[in-house]
C-alpha cells in the first residue's frame, strides 16, 4: 500500500477529549500531529466508524482551547486517524 499523505506527520503526544454520540466523551492520547489531522491512541472497540465526524478538544492548556471537528479517516489496531474539518466545510 502506498503512502497517500500529503502532510508530514511529527510526534506529538497530548490529551484530547474526543466526543462522538457512539462512543460518548473520552480523553485520549495523541501519536503524532499534521498540518491535515491527528492520530489518537484508543482501543479499536471505542472507535467510530470511518467518516463519522467527532469532536475534538486539546486539554490541559491555560484557557479552553476550541472545540474542532475531524473526520475518522483510518483505523488502526492502536487508534484512529482523524482529518481536520474546516470549520466552514460543516456550516
Amino acid at each position: 500500500m502506498s503512502d497517500q499523505r500529503r502532510h508530514v506527520r511529527t510526534p506529538f503526544s497530548c490529551s484530547i477529549k474526543i466526543r462522538h454520540e457512539s462512543i460518548g466523551e473520552l480523553m485520549v492520547k495523541t501519536r503524532d500531529i499534521s498540518d491535515g489531522g491527528v492520530f489518537v491512541i484508543l482501543d479499536p472497540q471505542h472507535v467510530p466508524p470511518i467518516g463519522s465526524v467527532v469532536t475534538g478538544q486539546v486539554q490541559g492548556l491555560m484557557g479552553d482551547a476550541p472545540e474542532l471537528k475531524m473526520e475518522v479517516v483510518r483505523v488502526e489496531p492502536t487508534g484512529v486517524g482523524l482529518r481536520f474539518i474546516a470549520a466552514d466545510a460543516t456550516d
